[in-house]
């Protein structure tokens, strides 16, 4: 009696979803659920799924397919909520039903929730419950969404593509400026450029009529000539 009293006192009865008891060592408890609890506190989002029917290979695949950045573990269902609660996140019980595992998304959660989106397309079994963004809970459907917007990558190379078109245009404007200035003091006429750029830029030049007026007004030194004094010997030399 005493030794079955101590064997329930060190591996405590969990049931789970299946109805088979598990037992699991305190130390072990309090260690899953301090990871557990760091896994919330340091991800950028969270997805809860059910992953009930994937076979060993399948969550391998998806594993692969979240990368690095995104740590999917099985877990237990107290200890998350035990865990959850620690971090500061309140799960609905709905989230935490049947074989669950968490995908903790340290990366982009676009990229991740895309992953999971395309892969569940593909493996029926994989059913995304819900989760937390930014700190906030998301619905099933809200991840869904987040999977259609664009990764941030795309939105860089997007806006690098429109900064470099910006930089372009403002590049023909100061030239055409410059050619502008040119002609009106007389300097000798650059190397001509294509009619339809030109135009473009002196139109967008003389949409500005202030900036020009300053440069156009400025002083310009009046040329110096150097004259010398007749001497003796040069007028001998005359």
């Amino acid at each position: 009696m005493r030794f079955y009293a101590l064997r329930i006192f060190l591996f405590p009865e969990d049931t789970n979803e299946t109805g088979k008891v598990n037992r699991m060592a305190r130390p072990d408890k309090t260690t899953a659920v301090a990871e557990l609890a760091e896994d919330f506190r340091t991800a950028n989002a969270t997805v809860l799924t059910e992953y009930r029917g994937l076979s060993v290979t399948s969550m391998k695949e998806l594993r692969r397919a979240l990368g690095a950045n995104t740590k999917y573990s099985v877990v237990k269902n107290t200890l998350t909520k035990i865990a959850a609660k620690d971090a500061g996140v309140e799960i609905a019980d709905n989230l935490l039903t049947g074989p669950s595992a968490v995908a903790f998304i340290k990366g982009d959660p676009i990229d991740a929730a895309k992953s999971l989106r395309d892969f569940a397309k593909e493996n029926p079994f994989l059913v995304i419950k819900g989760g937390f963004y930014e700190g906030k809970p998301v619905t099933k459907e809200e991840i869904m969404q987040l999977a259609n917007l664009e990764s941030r990558e795309v939105l860089l190379a997007k806006l690098a593509g429109a900064m470099k078109g910006s930089l372009a245009k403002a590049a023909r404007v100061f030239d055409a400026l410059r050619i502008k200035l040119e002609t009106e003091q007389g300097a000798p006429a650059p190397v001509a450029v294509s009619e339809p750029v030109a135009a473009e830029a002196i139109a967008a030049v003389e949409a500005t009529p202030a900036v020009t007026e300053d440069v156009a007004e400025a002083p310009v030194a009046e040329a110096t000539v150097e004259t010398t004094e007749a001497t003796p010997e040069t007028e001998e030399k005359e």
